[in-house]
């Protein structure tokens, strides 16, 4: 697929040289008197997500200290009334949509603005001002009306950024390639205190603080990683549907069960609690997200006008507990019954109406965990299968899967992320029959941190030769690229070298297409490394860096 072509504008070097200057461009007439700090308070930069035809989030919070450990950025304890505007040019000399929110101590000065009255399918730039000082400059875009069939959406998608195995660089190349709209499938923070989560190739950077455990420490947490320039280049260069993982809360929490089951109980709700409140916080979702105790409703619908329709999941608020323990198990009782779900029951009728009510080109469902069966037992007669991912819930993969077979959904595709590599699949009905039909696809996003620098290999994964459906692996951090038209998806599986070493090169390691209307994947391009395009001692070499096929955390 290559570039993203020539109308996606340069972002963030084009909007900061005009907000050097822009706190002169915002209007003051018959603004009321607010207090300043002294230093620009913007240090978590500006976000915006959940698109809608005529509307979109735009997010920011303010933080003198990002790292400051009462979880309040180093804010004084009271309310900071900003300023926003909608323009449609860069230089805010076309505001077309402004007006005032205040920024309160008792949401972390968070805000959520929602920002209304806008024309379908037009990007937009927006930016926040605090008395004297303005924040950087974000582009967003609203999604297209209903009947409207754009030509194409670039969407990318991404998850797991552990902020100590590595730099962020992944999410500066993905600002670079100028998407359209942004996944996040989670994972998005960590919980863990410094040097608790060492990655292979070591940690680069530490943690502030220790394990997220109340709302001062999922606050500062969260602080910490927004204040990452590369970060929030990703964030600034295009709206985002985010989904949460384990690791905002607790390591493969299922429900109300956190991971060491003698830690559940009133103590483990409290940080439930708080980490759902920390999220919403530092996320830009819709007041309909917001929590409400223990609970916050995630899962929700975005339409691209007729071109497609994005179902966003949460496989983790409402499954039963991992069967059999945790972590991969033979032949597991619970991993087949039909009782049990990943979903929860309203949810999984939520989807499978909207499967039989949509008209979209292509329905994606962005969730977190591996969809596809993935068994590592050789055996044909012995399967071994994560108990996290939809193999240990293998009854509610099949509802869902032949609910947008029955429905006849033109064309499913899952988003996936978890597991620290690069993977494509086709997905079935029946994984024990290699000769059974192929339904649909899955891609899985690797890590942009999560796992260390991983490592390229000369071999496939030797999982593939029993797993027939699965087509690709690869264990280097990066993301995917999308292009998505009416006649087929594209899909780039960009990778870095290393992430333990800042301002990495990306090159795109693999290339499939769906085509309209057929299942499966078709492989476009194949991009090894230089040093895997060799032979003899360099080739050997890397092979042999590749000690781990899987580097999720247990």
């Amino acid at each position: 697929m290559g570039t993203r072509g020539p109308s996606r504008r340069t972002l963030i070097k084009a909007g900061l040289a005009t907000a050097t200057t822009s706190a002169l461009a915002f209007s003051t007439k018959g603004a009321a008197a607010a207090p300043s700090p002294r230093q620009n308070p913007f240090t978590l930069g500006v976000a915006s997500g959940d698109p809608w035809p005529t509307s979109v989030i735009l997010w920011t919070r303010l933080a003198l200290n990002p790292l400051a450990d009462d979880g309040r950025g180093g804010m004084p304890e009271r309310d900071y009334e900003l300023v926003w505007q909608v323009a449609t040019d860069p230089g805010f000399r076309k505001v077309v949509k402004s007006g005032r929110a205040v920024a309160r101590p008792e949401f972390g000065h968070a805000v959520h603005v929602e920002a209304t009255g806008l024309q379908p399918g037009r990007e937009y730039w927006y930016r926040f001002r605090q008395g004297s000082h303005v924040s950087g400059p974000g582009l967003t875009r609203t999604a297209p009306g209903r009947g409207e069939s754009p030509a194409s959406l670039a969407m990318s998608f991404v998850s797991c950024s552990q902020y100590e195995h590595g730099w962020f660089t992944a999410y500066q190349r993905l600002a670079e390639d100028q998407p359209e709209l942004i996944l996040h499938l989670g994972d998005y923070q960590y919980e863990y205190k410094a040097g608790v989560y060492v990655a292979p190739t070591g940690n680069v950077r530490d943690h502030a603080g220790p394990e997220t455990t109340d709302l001062a420490t999922y606050r500062q947490r969260h602080a910490q990683y927004k204040a990452d320039p590369d970060l929030q280049a990703a964030h600034a260069i295009a709206p985002w549907l985010v989904v949460w993982d384990d690791h905002e809360l607790d390591n493969n929490w299922a429900d109300e069960m956190p991971e060491k089951p003698a830690e559940a109980g009133p103590a483990y709700l409290e940080r439930r609690a708080a980490a759902f409140r920390a999220y919403y916080e530092n996320m830009p979702l819709r007041p309909s997200s917001a929590p409400q105790g223990i609970d916050l409703l995630l899962y929700r619908r975005i339409q691209w006008g007729d071109l497609a329709t994005f179902h966003m999941l949460d496989t983790r608020q409402y499954r039963d507990d991992q069967g059999c323990g945790d972590g991969y198990k033979t032949d597991c009782p619970a991993a087949v019954d039909p009782a049990r779900t990943i979903t929860g029951d309203e949810q999984e009728a939520w989807l499978l109406d909207g499967f039989r009510q949509s008209k979209a080109r292509w329905d994606i469902i962005g969730q977190q965990v591996f969809f596809a069966s993935r068994d590592n037992n050789v055996s044909p007669d012995i399967k071994t299968v994560s108990m996290d991912g939809w193999d240990g819930y293998q009854a509610s993969r099949e509802r869902i899967t032949r609910g947008w077979v029955d429905a006849g959904v033109r064309n499913p595709v899952v988003l996936t992320g978890d597991v620290h590599a690069h993977w494509a699949s086709d997905l079935k009905i029946n994984y024990d029959d290699p000769d059974g039909e192929v339904v649909g696809s899955e891609l899985v996003c690797s890590s942009i941190t999560s796992g260390g620098d991983g490592a390229d290999s000369a071999t496939p994964h030797p999982w593939l030769g029993w797993n027939q459906h699965l087509k690709f692996q690869n264990n280097l951090r990066g993301y995917v690229n999308t292009t998505i038209t009416a006649d087929q998806l594209d899909a780039d599986f960009r990778c870095l070298p290393k992430v333990s070493v800042p301002d990495q090169p990306v090159f795109t390691r693999r290339s499939y297409k769906i085509v309209d209307g057929e299942r499966g994947l078709q492989q476009t391009a194949d991009n090894p490394p230089a040093a895997l395009r060799t032979t003899g001692r360099g080739a050997e070499e890397i092979t042999r860096e590749t000690v781990a096929w899987e580097t999720e955390r247990p």
